[in-house]
């Protein structure tokens, strides 16, 4: 009986809330597809948009969807394992892949042993022991188009002969290349099939041509030219004949027809020439009724060459000499192209079609077509050498890459281990006295935003140029500082991206929400600050407009005062009403009265509580303004999440990777001076102290004083 194989002891560490595996022996890899997808950080994500290669992941996406999922990242470990003598060798730096890592006892790893050495063959180093991802970088070196490869597409360089050549240079030309795996345009067996087929349609639609040729080319050879010189002047002979069937339907339009004598003139003043858009405008001949087409003399100058043109290709061949053309005769020369324009109208919308029948003829009936066939196959043949120098490539970047997009897939130990950046950290950026090292790449900045809030986190989306890149969208997650300076638009600051080049970014959204408890502590006295500084503006403006409106009222009614008659005699000067004034100042009175009332309640009974005491209400007064602000930071801060960033990006995240306080923290440095730094508090240039701020609280302390005296409230303390 075999003995039953005990299962595999996973083991697991804490970070941003939640538990995830470890990843680092090669029995984690030999065992990672019996791992339960539930505890996979990561069900999905993009082959684009990431800091990482493209190509290992182009060679995992197998279905080729642009997006990578648990099964295939599943087989890529799988197949990465079954290949390699130990699988260890995949936590190792660096990208070199020894040869001698390669299981060489099964066919899969003898067909790789062997595609290493084509490879070392073919770069000149037939005795190094080792490939590295470089080695790939350059497939015309691996794939000379010269010889097969196994991808069935045909480069010219692979034509035996002319006649060939001659063929793959025309189904190039009219259906488009396809990459050769050296890199070169070739045919494949789909874009010869299509132009043998248009090639087969457009030599029927020229067979008939040579069937009707009686009807189609009443003009020979010159049919095509002939019907170009008739089409040049159709419209205009069309309406030379109009013109005169109107002046035989009433003379009277004989004269309207014709140029006026005041469009000559205004032609006299300008530099004429046969060209002339002024000219060509005139009637094509003068316009007599029931008149024929003069095709000699009689003509307007800027028609003359076409009409010639007409008279020699299309007139002369079919009706012989003819100074003049009849109405009959322009209708049935019309009539005579009726059936080269139909046969025309079916033509084959194809490049193909531009060919000529017998350039065709010479592709299709030579040896050419069964001969490309022929290559074609050869090179599908050669499929077993080129698939295995492609899977050669996929070890080696497998061998490179596979660690570490597993710890950012199946964990997100490079995210919360802050040992090398996440493959979704595009880079940093610096703004406003901070570095964001939380940094996303964003395609389609509309659709993110809108996913984008549900994280929880201050979100700042920057539009990122530099010269000679495309510009580029990220969002930043700021988690440290405060955002009172944040501008939208207009704030600038510097990205780095992760090849350290630098881009000029300018902020263009903010999705606001907490950064940190700090920042929520202060919250409530800087809006309080921002609203009586508002509302100080408001009023000195008001006061300022009320001003300058009385002003101009006064200057208003001096003037008018000054053209007034003056006053009658017995007129008498308007009392001035005590009563009413003397109803204002109390009104002042009492509200001043009652204000002061007030504060001297309150000074009264802080100052009659004991000393100890005294403290604790000011402790609770503060926390009575900024408790409920930073209560509810701490709440959203502690639901802060990556998961929505990812996700808006297209990545299926199956975690709540949290950021906490302490690691939000750690996303966003302030800028803090350097231990040890010296630090001069002078400033020149710092802003002279006033003495009236601490004069008038002290005048309001002492006025709170003497009203209580006066009260009676502090003998009652007494």
């Amino acid at each position: 009986m075999a003995p039953v194989s005990s299962p595999h002891r996973w083991r697991f560490f804490r970070s941003g809330g939640f538990d995830q595996v470890r990843l680092d022996t090669a029995d984690d890899l030999r065992h990672l597809g019996e791992l339960d997808q539930k505890l996979w950080a990561v069900l999905a994500c993009p082959t684009t948009g990431l800091e990482f290669d493209s190509r290992t992941l182009q060679l995992i996406d197998a279905d080729g969807d642009g997006r990578i999922r648990v099964p295939e990242l599943r087989e890529a470990v799988r197949w990465a394992c079954t290949v390699l003598r130990d699988p260890g060798v995949l936590f190792q730096p660096g990208d070199a892949l020894p040869l001698v890592a390669i299981q060489a006892q099964d066919e899969e790893g003898a067909r790789l042993r062997a595609a290493a050495g084509q490879v070392l063959a073919r770069l000149g180093r037939p005795e190094a022991e080792a490939l590295t991802v470089a080695d790939f970088a350059d497939l015309a070196l691996l794939f000379a188009p010269t010889h097969p490869n196994g991808d069935g597409v045909v480069p010219v360089e692979l034509a035996p002969d002319a006649d060939t050549a001659a063929l793959i240079a025309q189904v190039l030309a009219t259906q488009g290349a396809v990459a050769d795996r050296s890199g070169q345009p070739g045919v494949s067996r789909e874009t010869l099939d299509a132009f043998l087929v248009a090639a087969q349609a457009v030599l029927d639609w020229h067979a008939q041509a040579d069937a009707g040729a009686a009807d189609l080319l009443a003009w020979g050879a010159q049919t095509a030219e002939a019907l170009a010189a008739f089409d040049a002047v159709q419209a205009k002979v069309q309406d030379h004949f109009t013109r005169c069937r109107l002046a035989a339907y009433d003379a009277r339009a004989t004269a309207a027809l014709n140029p006026a004598d005041a469009r000559y003139a205004d032609l006299a003043a300008l530099t004429l020439h046969d060209a002339a858009d002024e000219v060509a405008g005139l009637p094509l001949a003068l316009v007599v009724p029931g008149g024929d087409l003069p095709l000699v003399d009689g003509l307007n100058p800027a028609w003359q060459g076409r009409i010639e043109a007409l008279r020699r290709l299309v007139v002369q061949p079919m009706l012989g000499e003819r100074a003049r053309l009849t109405l009959a005769d322009w209708e049935s020369l019309a009539a005579r192209f009726g059936a080269y324009r139909a046969w025309w109208a079916a033509r084959p919308a194809t490049p193909v079609a531009d060919l000529s029948a017998a350039e065709l003829r010479a592709l299709l009936v030579g040896p050419a077509p069964a001969a490309l066939q022929a290559l074609i196959e050869q090179d599908q043949a050669a499929d077993a050498s080129a698939a295995g120098i492609e899977a050669l490539e996929r070890l080696v970047r497998l061998r490179r890459d596979l660690v570490t997009l597993l710890r950012n897939f199946v964990n997100l130990s490079d995210f919360y281990g802050h040992e090398r950046p996440a493959i979704f950290q595009a880079g940093t950026l610096y703004i406003d006295q901070r570095s964001c090292d939380l940094c996303l790449r964003v395609a389609d900045m509309g659709r993110h935003a809108a996913l984008a809030p549900l994280s929880g986190t201050y979100l700042v989306y920057c539009q990122c140029v530099r010269q000679g890149e495309a510009p580029i969208t990220i969002v930043a997650a700021m988690t440290g500082g405060d955002a009172d300076d944040m501008m939208v638009p207009g704030r600038n600051g510097v990205f780095y991206d992760r090849e350290g080049r630098d881009w000029n970014a300018s902020v263009v959204k903010v999705v606001e929400a907490p950064i940190s408890v700090r920042q929520a502590f202060w919250s409530p006295y800087k809006r309080v600050a921002r609203m009586v500084g508002e509302q100080i503006h408001k009023f000195a403006a008001a006061r300022d407009k009320d001003v300058d409106a009385k002003a101009a009222a006064r200057v208003a009614d001096a003037g008018a005062k000054a053209e007034a008659p003056p006053p009658a005699a017995d007129a008498k000067p308007q009392a001035f009403d005590i009563a009413k004034f003397a109803g204002i100042f109390a009104a002042i009175g009492l509200a001043l009265g009652a204000l002061g009332t007030a504060l001297a309640a309150v000074v009264t009974g802080f100052l009659a509580l004991p000393a100890w005491q005294m403290p604790l209400v000011l402790l609770g007064i503060v926390l009575l303004v900024s408790g409920p602000s930073m209560l509810l930071a701490w709440l959203k801060l502690r639901k802060r999440n990556v998961g929505p960033l990812l996700d808006a990006n297209g990545w299926a995240v199956n975690i709540r990777a949290r950021i906490n306080i302490p690691f939000g923290a750690s996303l966003t440095g302030v800028a803090q001076l350097p231990a040890g730094a010296e630090r001069s508090l002078t400033d020149p240039y710092a802003e002279r102290a006033s003495p009236w701020p601490w004069w008038l609280l002290l005048a309001a302390l002492f006025g709170a004083l003497w009203w209580a005296w006066r009260r009676g409230w502090l003998a009652a303390l007494g």
